[in-house]
Protein backbone atom coordinates (compact mmCIF):
# COMPACT_ATOMS: atom_id res chain seq x y z
CA UNK A 1 0.00 0.00 0.00
CA UNK A 2 1.28 3.69 -1.19
CA UNK A 3 2.01 5.56 2.01
CA UNK A 4 -0.50 8.86 2.51
CA UNK A 5 1.43 12.27 1.34
CA UNK A 6 2.60 14.89 2.93
CA UNK A 7 -0.21 17.66 4.02
CA UNK A 8 -1.24 20.46 1.41
CA UNK A 9 0.34 23.52 3.08
CA UNK A 10 3.89 22.03 2.92
CA UNK A 11 3.96 22.19 -0.81
CA UNK A 12 3.43 26.25 0.05
CA UNK A 13 6.55 26.68 1.67
CA UNK A 14 9.31 28.20 0.08
CA UNK A 15 13.37 27.49 1.09
CA UNK A 16 15.17 29.71 3.34
CA UNK A 17 17.74 30.47 1.03
CA UNK A 18 20.14 32.44 3.18
CA UNK A 19 20.02 28.75 4.94
CA UNK A 20 21.39 27.15 1.65
CA UNK A 21 24.23 29.23 1.75
CA UNK A 22 24.95 28.74 5.01
CA UNK A 23 24.99 24.93 4.64
CA UNK A 24 27.37 25.42 1.69
CA UNK A 25 29.83 27.71 3.47
CA UNK A 26 30.13 25.61 6.11
CA UNK A 27 30.45 22.03 3.74
CA UNK A 28 33.20 24.76 1.90
CA UNK A 29 34.87 25.38 5.05
CA UNK A 30 34.98 21.62 6.08
CA UNK A 31 37.11 21.21 2.87
CA UNK A 32 39.76 23.58 4.40
CA UNK A 33 38.32 26.59 2.17
CA UNK A 34 38.66 29.68 3.70
CA UNK A 35 34.63 31.54 3.51
CA UNK A 36 34.33 34.88 4.01
CA UNK A 37 30.35 35.05 5.65
CA UNK A 38 28.24 37.49 4.89
CA UNK A 39 25.53 35.45 4.29
CA UNK A 40 23.44 35.05 7.74
CA UNK A 41 22.42 37.51 10.18
CA UNK A 42 24.74 35.95 12.64
CA UNK A 43 26.74 38.37 15.46
CA UNK A 44 30.72 37.07 15.42
CA UNK A 45 31.74 38.01 19.20
CA UNK A 46 32.78 35.92 21.84
CA UNK A 47 30.11 36.18 24.36
CA UNK A 48 31.15 39.08 26.94
CA UNK A 49 32.62 38.37 30.62
CA UNK A 50 29.17 38.66 32.29
CA UNK A 51 27.31 36.36 29.99
CA UNK A 52 30.49 33.90 30.01
CA UNK A 53 29.97 33.99 34.43
CA UNK A 54 26.20 33.26 33.99
CA UNK A 55 26.82 30.49 31.55
CA UNK A 56 29.60 28.19 33.71
CA UNK A 57 27.23 29.06 36.35
CA UNK A 58 24.28 27.70 34.86
CA UNK A 59 26.35 24.59 34.08
CA UNK A 60 27.07 23.86 37.07
CA UNK A 61 23.94 24.45 38.82
CA UNK A 62 21.70 21.51 38.84
CA UNK A 63 18.73 23.82 39.23
CA UNK A 64 19.13 24.96 35.14
CA UNK A 65 18.69 21.64 34.48
CA UNK A 66 14.46 21.57 35.14
CA UNK A 67 11.70 23.21 33.62
CA UNK A 68 10.52 26.76 33.48
CA UNK A 69 7.46 28.34 33.74
CA UNK A 70 5.88 28.18 29.92
CA UNK A 71 5.62 31.83 29.99
CA UNK A 72 9.51 32.30 31.18
CA UNK A 73 11.30 32.52 34.29
CA UNK A 74 9.55 35.61 36.52
CA UNK A 75 13.45 36.95 36.61
CA UNK A 76 14.14 37.80 33.33
CA UNK A 77 10.32 38.48 32.86
CA UNK A 78 11.08 41.38 35.12
CA UNK A 79 14.69 41.88 33.89
CA UNK A 80 12.81 42.52 30.41
CA UNK A 81 10.63 45.28 31.59
CA UNK A 82 12.87 47.18 33.42
CA UNK A 83 14.91 47.43 29.82
CA UNK A 84 11.57 48.52 28.23
CA UNK A 85 11.46 51.04 31.32
CA UNK A 86 15.35 52.10 30.75
CA UNK A 87 15.48 52.32 27.16
CA UNK A 88 11.98 53.46 25.88
CA UNK A 89 10.84 55.38 29.28
CA UNK A 90 7.72 52.69 29.31
CA UNK A 91 5.84 51.21 32.55
CA UNK A 92 5.79 47.21 31.41
CA UNK A 93 3.99 45.11 33.44
CA UNK A 94 6.26 41.95 33.54
CA UNK A 95 3.39 39.50 33.22
CA UNK A 96 2.82 41.01 29.34
CA UNK A 97 5.97 39.61 28.66
CA UNK A 98 6.74 35.76 27.22
CA UNK A 99 9.61 33.86 26.79
CA UNK A 100 9.92 32.42 23.38
CA UNK A 101 12.41 29.60 22.32
CA UNK A 102 14.13 32.43 19.46
CA UNK A 103 11.90 35.03 18.25
CA UNK A 104 10.63 32.66 15.32
CA UNK A 105 8.37 30.86 18.23
CA UNK A 106 7.10 33.83 18.74
CA UNK A 107 6.14 34.83 15.45
CA UNK A 108 4.42 31.46 14.83
CA UNK A 109 2.53 31.42 17.66
CA UNK A 110 1.13 34.99 16.87
CA UNK A 111 0.25 33.44 13.62
CA UNK A 112 -1.39 30.61 15.63
CA UNK A 113 -3.10 32.72 17.53
CA UNK A 114 -4.90 34.99 15.18
CA UNK A 115 -5.31 32.94 11.66
CA UNK A 116 -7.77 31.24 10.61
CA UNK A 117 -7.37 29.12 7.66
CA UNK A 118 -8.19 31.51 4.80
CA UNK A 119 -7.29 34.34 6.38
CA UNK A 120 -4.71 36.92 5.23
CA UNK A 121 -1.75 39.13 6.69
CA UNK A 122 -0.06 41.73 4.83
CA UNK A 123 3.18 41.66 4.76
CA UNK A 124 6.20 44.20 2.94
CA UNK A 125 7.92 42.51 0.09
CA UNK A 126 11.08 43.05 0.60
CA UNK A 127 10.97 41.33 3.73
CA UNK A 128 11.81 38.59 6.20
CA UNK A 129 11.40 35.38 4.70
CA UNK A 130 10.15 33.05 7.29
CA UNK A 131 6.95 35.13 7.94
CA UNK A 132 5.24 34.12 4.78
CA UNK A 133 5.85 31.04 5.64
CA UNK A 134 4.30 31.35 8.84
CA UNK A 135 1.28 32.42 7.29
CA UNK A 136 0.98 29.67 5.07
CA UNK A 137 1.80 27.12 8.04
CA UNK A 138 -1.42 28.59 9.45
CA UNK A 139 -3.17 27.98 6.30
CA UNK A 140 -3.98 31.66 6.21
CA UNK A 141 -2.77 33.64 2.70
CA UNK A 142 0.61 36.01 2.97
CA UNK A 143 -0.27 39.19 1.05
CA UNK A 144 2.98 41.11 -0.17
CA UNK A 145 2.83 44.35 -0.80
CA UNK A 146 5.72 45.88 -2.91
CA UNK A 147 8.13 48.58 -1.20
CA UNK A 148 11.28 50.22 -2.73
CA UNK A 149 13.87 52.32 -1.40
CA UNK A 150 11.92 55.78 -2.04
CA UNK A 151 9.83 54.52 0.99
CA UNK A 152 12.32 53.41 2.99
CA UNK A 153 11.43 49.89 1.99
CA UNK A 154 8.41 50.00 4.90
CA UNK A 155 4.69 49.77 4.66
CA UNK A 156 2.87 52.74 5.34
CA UNK A 157 -0.83 53.66 6.58
CA UNK A 158 -1.64 53.86 2.62
CA UNK A 159 -0.38 50.85 1.37
CA UNK A 160 -2.04 48.96 4.48
CA UNK A 161 -5.42 50.70 3.29
CA UNK A 162 -5.40 49.95 -0.32
CA UNK A 163 -3.80 46.13 0.57
CA UNK A 164 -6.81 45.58 3.62
CA UNK A 165 -9.14 42.69 3.03
CA UNK A 166 -12.19 41.56 4.84
CA UNK A 167 -10.28 38.48 5.72
CA UNK A 168 -7.50 40.02 6.48
CA UNK A 169 -6.01 39.78 10.27
CA UNK A 170 -3.31 42.33 10.77
CA UNK A 171 0.35 43.24 9.37
CA UNK A 172 3.44 42.20 10.37
CA UNK A 173 6.14 45.07 10.00
CA UNK A 174 10.24 45.07 11.02
CA UNK A 175 12.11 47.86 12.16
CA UNK A 176 14.83 48.00 12.06
CA UNK A 177 13.72 45.64 8.85
CA UNK A 178 15.53 42.73 7.34
CA UNK A 179 17.26 42.82 4.96
CA UNK A 180 17.42 46.53 4.36
CA UNK A 181 17.83 48.09 7.93
CA UNK A 182 15.64 50.40 7.40
CA UNK A 183 13.75 51.97 10.04
CA UNK A 184 10.26 53.46 11.08
CA UNK A 185 9.67 56.52 12.68
CA UNK A 186 7.43 57.53 15.03
CA UNK A 187 4.62 59.12 13.03
CA UNK A 188 4.55 56.42 10.65
CA UNK A 189 4.24 53.79 13.26
CA UNK A 190 1.26 55.58 14.57
CA UNK A 191 -0.10 56.14 11.43
CA UNK A 192 0.28 52.16 10.72
CA UNK A 193 -0.98 50.95 14.10
CA UNK A 194 -4.57 54.08 13.56
CA UNK A 195 -5.16 52.25 10.37
CA UNK A 196 -5.05 48.67 11.47
CA UNK A 197 -6.65 49.02 14.17
CA UNK A 198 -9.63 50.88 12.70
CA UNK A 199 -9.89 48.10 10.32
CA UNK A 200 -10.07 45.98 13.43
CA UNK A 201 -6.87 43.96 12.81
CA UNK A 202 -3.81 43.33 14.95
CA UNK A 203 -0.03 44.86 14.15
CA UNK A 204 2.74 43.17 14.46
CA UNK A 205 6.18 44.69 15.27
CA UNK A 206 9.30 42.83 15.17
CA UNK A 207 12.14 44.77 16.95
CA UNK A 208 14.81 42.17 17.08
CA UNK A 209 17.38 44.50 15.88
CA UNK A 210 16.45 47.46 18.24
CA UNK A 211 20.03 48.37 19.92
CA UNK A 212 21.52 48.48 16.37
CA UNK A 213 20.33 51.90 15.29
CA UNK A 214 22.69 54.16 14.16
CA UNK A 215 20.92 57.27 13.54
CA UNK A 216 20.23 60.13 15.77
CA UNK A 217 16.79 59.49 16.14
CA UNK A 218 17.33 56.14 17.98
CA UNK A 219 14.98 52.99 18.26
CA UNK A 220 11.25 53.91 18.64
CA UNK A 221 9.16 50.95 19.91
CA UNK A 222 5.36 50.61 19.14
CA UNK A 223 5.20 50.62 22.66
CA UNK A 224 5.51 54.26 22.97
CA UNK A 225 2.97 54.35 20.68
CA UNK A 226 0.10 52.24 21.43
CA UNK A 227 -0.63 49.93 23.78
CA UNK A 228 -2.44 47.25 21.72
CA UNK A 229 0.56 45.85 19.02
CA UNK A 230 2.01 42.60 19.56
CA UNK A 231 5.94 43.50 20.02
CA UNK A 232 8.78 40.57 18.98
CA UNK A 233 12.50 40.83 20.00
CA UNK A 234 14.90 38.43 20.49
CA UNK A 235 18.39 37.79 22.40
CA UNK A 236 20.24 36.87 18.64
CA UNK A 237 20.97 40.38 17.69
CA UNK A 238 22.11 42.84 20.07
CA UNK A 239 22.64 40.82 22.90
CA UNK A 240 25.07 38.54 20.13
CA UNK A 241 23.25 35.31 21.78
CA UNK A 242 21.46 33.65 18.50
CA UNK A 243 23.13 29.62 19.14
CA UNK A 244 20.84 30.08 22.67
CA UNK A 245 17.58 29.99 21.15
CA UNK A 246 15.82 32.69 23.12
CA UNK A 247 13.32 35.59 22.07
CA UNK A 248 10.40 36.76 23.68
CA UNK A 249 7.16 38.66 23.09
CA UNK A 250 5.56 41.90 24.53
CA UNK A 251 1.46 40.96 24.30
CA UNK A 252 -1.71 42.98 25.51
CA UNK A 253 -2.60 41.10 28.47
CA UNK A 254 -6.29 39.66 27.20
CA UNK A 255 -3.75 37.76 25.08
CA UNK A 256 -1.59 36.15 27.95
CA UNK A 257 -3.96 32.95 28.59
CA UNK A 258 -3.99 31.50 25.12
CA UNK A 259 -0.67 31.96 24.65
CA UNK A 260 0.28 30.53 27.82
CA UNK A 261 -1.42 27.47 26.38
CA UNK A 262 0.41 27.29 23.07
CA UNK A 263 3.39 27.45 24.98
CA UNK A 264 2.58 24.45 27.37
CA UNK A 265 1.47 22.73 24.57
CA UNK A 266 4.32 23.23 21.71
CA UNK A 267 7.40 23.66 23.76
CA UNK A 268 6.64 22.84 27.49
CA UNK A 269 9.07 26.04 28.52
CA UNK A 270 11.86 27.93 27.10
CA UNK A 271 15.16 26.37 27.72
CA UNK A 272 16.45 27.16 31.46
CA UNK A 273 20.08 27.74 30.97
CA UNK A 274 19.56 29.90 28.47
CA UNK A 275 16.87 32.18 29.91
CA UNK A 276 19.95 32.39 33.34
CA UNK A 277 22.41 33.22 30.68
CA UNK A 278 20.16 36.17 29.15
CA UNK A 279 19.29 37.49 32.49
CA UNK A 280 22.68 38.45 32.43
CA UNK A 281 22.87 39.70 29.45
CA UNK A 282 20.72 42.37 30.17
CA UNK A 283 22.81 43.64 33.09
CA UNK A 284 24.60 47.10 33.00
CA UNK A 285 28.08 45.41 32.76
CA UNK A 286 26.73 43.46 29.36
CA UNK A 287 24.87 46.21 28.18
CA UNK A 288 28.17 48.17 28.34
CA UNK A 289 30.03 46.18 26.20
CA UNK A 290 26.72 45.77 23.68
CA UNK A 291 26.82 49.59 23.16
CA UNK A 292 30.97 49.22 22.15
CA UNK A 293 29.95 46.36 19.59
CA UNK A 294 26.76 49.05 18.18
CA UNK A 295 30.42 51.24 17.00
CA UNK A 296 32.02 48.41 15.67
CA UNK A 297 28.75 47.40 13.60
CA UNK A 298 28.39 50.91 12.63
CA UNK A 299 32.17 51.07 11.75
CA UNK A 300 31.80 48.37 9.47
CA UNK A 301 28.86 50.01 7.70
CA UNK A 302 30.49 52.95 6.98
CA UNK A 303 33.21 51.02 5.32
CA UNK A 304 31.30 48.47 3.29
CA UNK A 305 29.21 50.95 1.64
CA UNK A 306 31.11 53.33 -0.10
CA UNK A 307 33.33 50.02 -1.12
CA UNK A 308 30.09 47.76 -2.63
CA UNK A 309 29.66 51.12 -4.31
CA UNK A 310 32.83 51.36 -6.09
CA UNK A 311 32.40 47.89 -7.03
CA UNK A 312 29.32 49.03 -9.13
CA UNK A 313 26.80 47.86 -6.18
CA UNK A 314 24.00 49.86 -5.88
CA UNK A 315 22.89 51.02 -2.64
CA UNK A 316 20.96 54.77 -2.25
CA UNK A 317 22.24 55.48 1.41
CA UNK A 318 23.84 54.08 4.05
CA UNK A 319 21.02 51.87 5.97
CA UNK A 320 20.22 53.10 9.74
CA UNK A 321 19.82 49.87 11.59
CA UNK A 322 20.88 45.90 12.14
CA UNK A 323 23.64 44.82 10.51
CA UNK A 324 22.69 44.11 6.44
CA UNK A 325 23.12 46.33 3.59
CA UNK A 326 20.66 45.51 0.44
CA UNK A 327 22.34 46.59 -2.71
CA UNK A 328 21.62 46.32 -6.57
CA UNK A 329 23.51 44.43 -9.09
CA UNK A 330 21.54 45.73 -12.14
CA UNK A 331 25.10 46.76 -12.96
CA UNK A 332 26.55 43.63 -12.67
CA UNK A 333 24.45 40.48 -13.07
CA UNK A 334 20.60 39.48 -13.82
CA UNK A 335 20.08 37.02 -11.40
CA UNK A 336 20.84 37.49 -7.92
CA UNK A 337 21.30 33.89 -6.99
CA UNK A 338 23.76 32.98 -9.75
CA UNK A 339 25.36 35.72 -8.90
CA UNK A 340 25.88 34.87 -5.32
CA UNK A 341 26.92 31.22 -6.41
CA UNK A 342 29.55 32.22 -8.57
CA UNK A 343 30.72 35.37 -5.61
CA UNK A 344 30.50 32.18 -3.23
CA UNK A 345 32.71 29.29 -5.53
CA UNK A 346 35.37 31.69 -7.22
CA UNK A 347 35.79 34.65 -4.48
CA UNK A 348 34.82 32.51 -1.62
CA UNK A 349 32.76 35.30 -0.32
CA UNK A 350 29.22 34.05 0.71
CA UNK A 351 26.03 36.45 0.46
CA UNK A 352 22.35 36.29 0.02
CA UNK A 353 20.29 36.71 -3.52
CA UNK A 354 17.25 39.10 -2.87
CA UNK A 355 15.02 36.01 -4.02
CA UNK A 356 15.22 35.22 -0.34
CA UNK A 357 13.21 37.84 1.18
CA UNK A 358 10.27 37.96 -1.85
CA UNK A 359 9.44 39.03 -5.40
CA UNK A 360 9.66 42.62 -5.65
CA UNK A 361 13.20 43.24 -7.60
CA UNK A 362 14.14 40.01 -6.24
CA UNK A 363 16.34 38.70 -8.74
CA UNK A 364 18.48 42.38 -8.84
CA UNK A 365 19.58 42.48 -5.30
CA UNK A 366 21.61 40.71 -2.94
CA UNK A 367 21.70 41.19 0.83
CA UNK A 368 25.40 41.63 3.10
CA UNK A 369 25.68 40.92 6.09
CA UNK A 370 28.67 42.98 8.18
CA UNK A 371 29.00 40.29 11.27
CA UNK A 372 32.16 39.68 10.27
CA UNK A 373 35.50 41.52 11.37
CA UNK A 374 36.36 44.58 9.31
CA UNK A 375 39.79 43.17 8.31
CA UNK A 376 37.86 40.37 7.22
CA UNK A 377 35.81 42.48 5.06
CA UNK A 378 38.06 44.50 3.44
CA UNK A 379 39.90 40.68 2.42
CA UNK A 380 36.06 40.24 0.77
CA UNK A 381 35.82 43.69 -1.00
CA UNK A 382 39.60 42.38 -2.28
CA UNK A 383 38.32 39.18 -3.48
CA UNK A 384 35.17 40.61 -4.68
CA UNK A 385 36.98 42.91 -6.53
CA UNK A 386 39.12 40.33 -8.43
CA UNK A 387 36.35 38.18 -9.18
CA UNK A 388 34.26 40.79 -10.81
CA UNK A 389 37.49 42.05 -12.99
CA UNK A 390 37.68 38.18 -14.00
CA UNK A 391 41.05 38.03 -12.11
CA UNK A 392 39.49 34.93 -9.85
Amino acid sequence: MKCRGFADKQQHLRSFKVVDFLDAAIAMEAQGMDIIRMEAGQPVFPLPEPVQRAAQSAIDSSAANVYTASLGTEALRLGIARLYGQRYNIDLNPKRVVITTGSSAALAMLCDLLLNPGDSMLLPDPGYPCNANFVRRCNGIPITIPVNAAHKYQLNADQVIQHWQADTAGVIVASPSNPTGDTLSADELKQLSSAVRERGGRLIVDEIYHGLNYSSEGDISILNICDDAFVINSFSKYFGLPGWRLGWMVVPEETIKPLEIMAQNFYISPPNISQQVALAALSAEAIDIYEQRREIFKTRRDFLVPQLQQLGFAIPYAPPGAFYIYAGIDRLAADSEQFCWQMLNRAHVAFTPGTDFGSNGAVSHVRFSYTEELPRLQVAIERLTKALEGKL
